[in-house]
């Protein structure tokens, strides 16, 4: 058969905000699909969402209700949600209840009365709610299958794209014969992990469709259903090509450092002890970017984003402004229950809607605090996706991390990612003479050149400002604990100067 031979399939709209992508663009038209799932995970809600991004007048949806709830009862909680329309009732959308027939007849009168209603209507989307309760009567193997078999094939007859809802355990799919027939598997879990609820959307089996494997976080809100790709949402997204645009950090000395500034697209690791300046450091980078005309976005973890503002005035930073004038949105992300894929939704969505260069994620341990237990253990997995998902299409990423200070290590993240990472920054205490001062070194650099030095920095009003001077008569600064290497000269320190001007 010739390419030109080949039947389309056209895709419906699933209704659910990112279900789309997961499934491949669409849902097949004509299909014949299962939601199965235990109760509570959001079955009705999905197929809701599906029907009303659908039906029309012309083409209407026939919601068959059995014994789990009557349409009433169900229309009550379903229009609590922002996509149900009363205007599509009954013109395009109608509820039919099956339960007298279910209870009074057998199965053969139960297919009789869904073909006299789709005869009569013509639908253009059939669901069946809740299809278990209605097999659950004593049948043979053999009348259940000749039932699902003639049911399928009759609806696909009268081209209409069809739901059969059901709660069902993960062990009958080896043995239940609707699965076999059925186009399309969408299979929903939730499940608790100490205090937090996780739900988990698989699409096990999609007929003729190249849909996104794995398992996907979805959750519901007052919108419904919406998922939670683990793609990102950047499916058919080109990688944007190496860009060598040095970003300042607005901090001349450190530029310097950087060879320039970081590389555009990289993703930059700051890393230290509570205190030295992280958070203020990346303020000032995303600041920077504004001044230049990059607009920015700030996640945070552990402020709200009003105080995150307040700390940046104190500092002389303005991001009042800039969020009045959509060049910045300070994202707060702490609900204890979140998924990585769901962060990286909030985030796209703000890339997308800013036009966002740089992106700040302060921090790296506030943000696994954020994550729903279960999402914990696989952090580093998933944290690579997402940096790697966004470093692709050109956002420059700087991620704070917190480092137990250790007088002999000199570590440089908890979680072992600076493999993730293109650049890492490190700032430290050390102590000299019966102070605790900051001392601030790059440690990587990749695809560039970098100083070696290690610099002596404070924080000012006006931010972190990098001493015009460096250190060389102590050995071991990075041990926190250095040792003089000569005073016989009476002097407690000697400092050369290294000609760059560390003034803002």
């Amino acid at each position: 058969m010739s390419t030109q031979d080949k039947v389309k399939i056209n895709k419906l709209p699933t209704g659910v905000p990112g279900l789309d992508e997961i499934v491949g663009g669409g849902l097949p038209e004509f299909s014949f699909n299962i939601i199965a799932g235990a109760p509570g995970s959001g079955k009705t809600t999905l197929a809701h969402q599906f029907v009303f991004a659908n039906a029309t007048p012309e083409r209407p949806a026939l919601y068959f209700t059995v014994l789990g709830e009557s349409a009433i009862k169900m229309l009550r909680y379903q229009q609590q949600y922002t996509f149900f329309d009363p205007a599509m009732l009954p013109g395009s959308i109608r509820f039919i209840n099956l339960s007298q027939v279910v209870l009074e007849q057998d199965m053969g009168a139960v297919l009789d009365e869904i073909t006299r209603e789709v005869e009569n209507a013509n639908p253009a989307v059939v669901v069946v709610d809740s299809f278990r309760t209605m097999v659950r009567k004593p049948q043979s193997s053999m009348d259940l299958q000749s039932f699902i078999q003639r049911l399928a094939l009759f609806l696909a007859s009268w081209q209409a794209t069809t739901f059969l809802i059901g709660e069902y355990a993960e062990d009958e799919l080896r043995d239940n014969p609707i699965f076999t027939v059925a186009d399309g598997l969408f299979w929903m879990r939730q499940s608790a992990e100490r205090n937090s609820v996780v739900r988990k959307l698989q699409i096990i089996k999609l007929r003729g469709q190249n849909s996104v494997p794995g398992l996907h976080t979805f959750r519901i809100t007052d919108a419904g259903v919406q998922a939670f790709s683990r793609t990102f949402g950047l499916t058919g997204h080109g990688k944007n090509s190496p860009s060598q645009r040095r970003l300042s950090f607005g901090i001349p000395a450190l530029d310097e450092m950087l060879g320039g500034g970081v590389r555009e697209g990289d993703s930059v690791l700051v890393a230290g002890s509570s205190g030295t300046g992280k958070s203020v450091l990346a303020t000032q980078f995303i600041a920077e970017g504004i001044r230049e005309g990059e607009p920015g976005i700030v996640a945070v973890f552990e402020e709200r984003p009003q105080a995150y503002a307040e700390r940046a005035a104190s500092l002389g930073l303005d991001l009042e402004t800039p969020q009045n004038d959509g060049k910045l949105k300070i994202l707060y992300l702490r609900p204890l229950d979140l998924s990585v894929d769901e962060t990286m939704h909030s985030i796209l969505d703000a890339v997308h809607k800013i036009g966002a260069r740089r992106l700040v994620i302060d921090s790296l341990a506030g943000f696994e605090m954020a994550l729903a237990p279960g999402f914990r253990a696989d952090f580093r997995e998933s944290l690579y996706r997402m940096i790697f998902a966004l470093t692709g299409i050109g956002v420059t990423i700087l991620s704070t991390v917190e480092v137990d200070e250790s007088f002999t290590e000199f570590p440089f993240s908890t979680y072992s990612i600076s493999f993730l990472t293109d650049d890492i920054i490190r700032l430290r205490y050390v102590s000299i003479d019966g102070q605790l001062r900051k001392i601030l070194t790059v440690i990587k650099m990749r695809g560039g050149n970098h100083s070696k030095d290690i610099r002596e920095y404070e924080i000012t009003p006006n931010g972190l400002m990098i001493l015009g001077k460096r250190l060389t008569d102590y050995q071991g600064l990075i041990s926190g604990i250095p040792v003089h290497l000569d005073r016989r000269a009476g002097k407690d320190f000697r400092f050369e100067d290294t000609g760059i001007d560390g003034k803002e």
